[in-house]
């Protein structure tokens, strides 16, 4: 699909406009267009796992935290 970056310019175009007119539905609709069609392409394939992978990291360092067993420092 050649024209994929100039659809996903006209998204982010869109999500621009819709920003300066204060329509912030369209602007979301905008740029989640823009980053469906760059998850689409070659360069953007790998940011589900990077998003999953922070996301893991982030539920490892938080778990044991919120469930008490973190180190118990009084001071």
């Amino acid at each position: 699909m050649p024209g994929v970056g100039v659809l996903i310019l006209m998204a982010v175009v869109g999500a621009v406009i819709c920003a300066k007119v204060r329509v912030p539905a369209g602007a979301v609709v905008f740029s989640l267009i823009a980053l469906v069609l760059f998850v689409a392409t070659p360069a953007g394939r790998d940011v589900p796992a990077a998003i999953g992978s922070f996301l893991s990291t982030f539920d490892d360092a938080a778990t044991p935290v919120l469930n008490g067993e973190g180190s118990n420092v009084t001071g």
